[in-house]
């Protein structure tokens, strides 16, 4: 079919002016930059590219369980080498905000003594709060937080992140993680939104906005968006190795939270530490500059992960120096190095580098006009420290009930036998399984620590499952028996068998059984495993209680969706609870009583197999459709999760019938609670592409709101539906939206409309 050229250009010049506008740089700041640049020399140049960690300026007294600045080690850092960025918790000790106050003043005060007086970024994984600062308000992980399906949600958290971040001093956060959740293998699963494109953008942006805008307010944060790009689907499930994937995939699926997220004026990028197709991404330079600063306007700054130019020479074998790492990474678009440790070397040899003219001026200028526009729009030159004593809600009631409500919404209930569920609040219980007393299961990795593994010392103040519930049932129904074990100083998979028998015993006296299982805790390499089986000594635990005859309640505790094919059977309900942090075993105690009643979905597909991990967005052939090919059974749909009430569905509509490319649909479909108990639902809307001239996917989530409905009340809910949003990357790497006909399908509701002209843009 012919195109119409003047259409194409509209539509391009429209994306474009999008973007532009979102990433337009101040010119105030602009002249300021371009005044501050010309006064500084190579080295204070390159200075500002240089990441430090915090253990290099200071030592840890385990013995006292502080910290120390080292005033020289500083000085030579930030005054004699001129960096302008440190990041990451000092090893062995939690800071208290207060004394994380002091931290920043000492390398502030440190910044004052150069020329020209630049203040450094600081920066730190605010992953689910700021979790690096004792006593701060820790929410589910991401993967928790993508099951709530709340924008409200996770923007709140967001807002409170900032808050208690800049309350500590820190002004900067490696945060959100965007990566696609599409390999369950991947040890870094949890810290990501979940497997689809269009839930995570849009949670992505929520918590750009929340944490961030308006930028430069004392309550906000820059955020680093990570780990660009298509870090979480590597070939072999392993952290940090090699993707194999086409680029008009990589654009289709792990693009577009990135698009939304810059688009919302993300200053800072970090970048994928593995490998796309055999080329590190740290040089990348089609990655990094085509596509990131080029294609989608951005105008912050790329960072580097933990040590990856170094990865470049050591690892991955393709430069013969350290130097050539740098100037490769330089090259490709890297602006800041989070180097950490070997900071002379990195800046002395990028200064070699640039006066060899290996590095262009041209290059190095660009990479440091962008540290300086976040820095003067997070408003640091004028306001480099803030002090806890300046924000009085750090660690409020109000923050820890938002952290308890978003707790609550995530989790989700899988399986629900004859009404299990809820119990009792006289029901005499049996507490068994190695997450049942645990606070470092509930909170995961990136939690006081890298591992997590010091959780249940810094947390104490908080419930465990067992704990909550037997404040909620009563220490007289509650029974106690582990069964089994983690080994807290072994790796994070292994346990081991304790009491079976008696537990075996307790459960004669019980009316029902809470089977605590799933995983500890852990985050990149060391999170690697090999088998997604739930480990034997649990299985064998579960059998032991099937067998006993009573109903036993899965308490799923994990960040990896664990196979359970072999015990499923057996429970009489399943709940899901992620990895909810400290607040979510009192909201589990809540879902079990039926004071909360249930409303999370699987932000992803829970496998049943080992060797079945088809996310829900596949090709026909990947599916039951293909009798001559693959098999989609998974053990539980993208987006299920039952409820305590029950839902039903009618008039699904849509505005017309036929439109074209520029058009926005309307649709609408109306929501009863058919039940006796309010509820929240989860309304979303799938679209599948019936014919198109590349394999469609078999649907694709284009659309969802959570309502809230009393018993016997139904809402009409409302949904914009963009054509363009249905345009599939063709093997050319342009968007494509075809002309014939869609299928929408909301629940058990469907209709069909037809575009009728055929776009490329």
């Amino acid at each position: 079919m012919k195109l119409n050229k003047y259409f194409i250009c509209i539509l391009l010049l429209a994306f474009v002016f999008e973007f532009v506008a979102a990433q337009t740089p101040n010119p105030a700041i602009e002249s300021k930059i371009s005044q501050l640049l010309k006064q500084m020399t190579l080295e204070e140049k390159v200075g500002q590219m240089a990441q430090v960690a915090i253990d290099v300026i200071g030592k840890t007294d385990y013995s006292t369980k502080t910290f120390t600045v080292d005033q020289e080690k500083l000085n030579d850092v930030v005054v004699n080498y001129k960096a302008g960025s440190l990041l990451n918790t000092p090893p062995g000790v939690l800071l208290t905000a207060q004394q994380w106050n002091q931290v920043m003043t000492d390398i502030q005060t440190a910044a004052q003594k150069t020329k020209l007086k630049i203040p450094v970024l600081y920066g730190l994984d605010d992953i689910h709060g700021v979790n690096y600062v004792a006593g701060t308000t820790l929410f589910p992980q991401e993967i928790g937080q993508a099951a709530t399906w709340n924008r409200q949600l996770v923007f709140d958290g967001a807002v409170i992140t900032a808050y208690e971040g800049k309350a500590s001093g820190v002004p900067w956060t490696f945060s959100p993680t965007l990566d696609l959740g599409t390999n369950p293998q991947w040890p870094r699963i949890w810290e990501d939104y979940g497997e689809d494109p269009y839930l995570s953008a849009e949670l992505g942006v929520q918590f750009v906005k929340g944490a961030q805008d308006p930028l430069g307010s004392k309550e906000k944060l820059a955020v680093s968006l990570k780990h660009f790009l298509d870090y979480s689907d590597p070939k072999s499930g392993q952290d940090r190795t090699d993707s194999w994937i086409p680029e008009n995939y990589l654009r289709e699926y792990h693009l577009p939270p990135y698009i939304a997220a810059v688009k919302a004026g993300a200053r800072t990028v970090m970048i994928n530490s593995g490998l796309i197709n055999g080329i590190p991404t740290h040089i990348n330079k089609h990655i990094l500059t085509d596509i990131l600063k080029n294609e989608l306007h951005f105008t912050g700054f790329v960072v580097s992960d933990w040590q990856d130019i170094e990865n470049i020479y050591r690892r991955d074998k393709i430069a013969k120096t350290k130097k050539e790492a740098i100037m490769l990474a330089i090259n490709a678009g890297i602006d800041m190095s989070m180097i950490p440790y070997d900071y002379k070397e990195f800046c002395t040899d990028l200064v070699a580098l640039v006066k060899e003219g290996k590095v262009s001026q041209a290059r190095i200028d660009d990479a440091v006009k962008r540290i300086l526009r976040v820095k003067y729009e997070l408003d640091l030159f004028n306001t480099p420290l803030t002090y806890l004593k300046d924000y009085p809600k750090f660690a409020s009631p109000e923050f820890q009930k938002a952290a308890y409500n978003t707790a609550a919404e995530s989790i989700t209930l899988l399986k629900n036998t004859k009404n299990t569920l809820p119990l009792s609040k006289t029901a005499k219980l049996l507490v068994t399984g190695p997450n049942a007393n645990s606070m470092r299961c509930l909170n995961g990795g990136w939690t006081y620590t890298w591992q997590g593994d010091r959780t249940n010392e810094f947390a104490q103040q908080y419930n465990t499952i067992l704990e909550a519930v037997t404040n909620k049932f009563g220490k007289e129904n509650v029974n106690y028996v582990q069964g089994v074990a983690y080994k807290e100083k072994g790796q994070y998979f292994e346990d081991s068998l304790l009491n079976v028998d008696a537990a075996v015993q307790a459960a004669a006296n019980a009316d029902f059984i809470l089977l605590c299982i799933g995983e500890n805790s852990y985050t990149e390499t060391p999170g690697n495993l090999v088998d997604l089986s739930l480990s034997d000594n649990q299985l064998t635990l579960a059998n032991a209680m099937i067998k006993t005859g009573k109903p036993v309640i899965f308490i799923l505790n994990e960040g990896r969706p664990r196979i359970i094919n072999k015990i499923e059977p057996g429970a009489a309900a399943i709940l899901h609870i992620f990895l909810p942090g400290n607040f979510g075993a009192d909201a589990l105690a809540d879902v079990l009583t039926g004071d909360v009643n249930p409303s999370g979905k699987l932000p992803g597909t829970y496998p049943r197999s080992t060797n079945a991990l088809i996310p829900y967005i596949h090709k026909p052939s990947e599916g039951d459709s293909n009798p001559q090919g693959g098999a989609f059974s998974p053990q539980y749909p993208f987006g299920f999760g039952l409820s305590y009430t029950s839902f039903s569905y009618e008039n699904l509509s849509i505005n017309k019938n036929s439109f074209v490319p520029d058009e926005t649909a309307t649709v609408m479909v109306t929501v009863k609670n058919t039940g006796n108990r309010e509820g929240k639902e989860v309304v979303e809307l799938f679209v599948s592409d019936l014919l198109a001239s590349f394999t469609p996917d078999v649907k694709r989530l284009r659309g969802f709101e959570k309502i809230d409905l009393k018993p016997g009340e139904s809402k009409t809910v409302s949904f914009k539906l963009p054509m363009k949003q249905l345009a599939f990357v063709n093997p050319e790497n342009k968007m494509q939206l075809e002309e014939g006909d869609f299928k929408i399908q909301v629940a058990d509701q469907k209709t069909s409309f037809t575009v009728s002209k055929t776009v490329i843009f």
